[in-house]
């Protein structure tokens, strides 16, 4: 009889030692999952981590480990509810030019993904949204979900954030908000935003989860990773990173990513050490 976990191994690439990142982390984890009480379907689970981290690969085997418990899980990458190209264009245009780039609060149609979780709450059949970051806009076809779903991963690099103090926001961190945001215009519509649409979307969020890198050096080094591969599977990509490019990118995300690793483990209900190789931290012992 085959295997899901190991069909799943050998499938995202990885050592068979990673069995024992799913024995010792991510079969704790679908446990709890599952012993949440059933109060809604689906219950939401926000999988927060910064770039590199593993979000993705953790909701593929959370909805196997799932699937095993007879519970249907569904992920939503917030990536994938991006704004278009066309509209974040008309956002810097209108806006601030710094929306142009996509992550930060302000740059997705969170609608979208309330609407999403309306549609699974009724039972009705929906379509998730993709988004193709090698072209740097959302891809013409989604994904068809029919049929109940128990569990919907909501997993970002922001999901769970919450704003910052507007005293906070007085200094620039970075030469991207001091050369571009002189007037603090742009990080504080950041911060409303994330006060608000982002507030009722992760309102929605029944049990958090933290993938909690080191440092935001830690955010430099993995994301640099993820661009190598991306550049590996498309390589006449138009949108792939070089260095320049990669570190001005990263300077969107750095205040909040900051943040977030500042204040989100008093406050989320799981949080999993990562390591440098990218991979949980054993469990502490007693």
């Amino acid at each position: 009889m085959s295997d899901p976990v190991a069909d799943l191994i050998e499938a995202e690439g990885l050592p068979e030692s990673y069995r024992e990142v799913v024995e010792q982390h991510w079969e704790p984890l679908a446990t709890r999952i599952a012993r949440l009480p059933a109060s809604r379907a689906p219950l939401v689970i926000g999988i927060n981590g910064a770039q590199g981290s593993g979000k993705s690969t953790l909701c593929k085997f959370l909805e196997v480990l799932l699937a095993r418990r007879r519970i249907r899980a569904v992920t939503l990458s917030l990536d994938d509810l991006y704004l278009t190209r066309a509209e974040r264009l008309q956002l810097a245009e209108e806006v601030h030019p710094l929306f142009a780039t996509r992550g930060v609060p302000g740059t997705h149609a969170v609608a979208m993904g309330l609407g999403i979780i309306e549609d699974m709450l009724a039972g009705r059949a929906l379509d998730l949204p993709r988004f193709d970051k090698a072209t740097d806009d959302r891809a013409a076809e989604g994904t068809r979900i029919t049929g109940p779903v128990d569990v919907l991963l909501l997993e970002g690099w922001c999901v769970g954030a919450k704003p910052q103090d507007a005293a906070a926001l007085a200094e620039p961190i970075n030469p991207l908000e001091r050369e571009e945001d002189p007037d603090g215009i742009w990080r504080s519509l950041v911060n409303h935003w994330l006060s608000e649409d982002y507030a009722r979307l992760f309102d929605q969020i029944d049990l958090l989860v933290m993938l909690k890198v080191a440092n935001f050096d830690a955010v430099r080094r993995n994301r640099a990773l993820q661009e190598q591969k991306l550049r590996a599977a498309n390589p006449d990509a138009p949108n792939v990173m070089d260095e320049a490019a990669l570190e001005r990118f990263l300077a969107h995300y750095e205040r909040l990513t900051r943040h977030m690793l500042a204040e989100m483990p008093d406050r989320a209900d799981v949080v999993i050490e990562i390591g440098p190789d990218q991979n949980p931290l054993p469990p502490a012992k007693d």
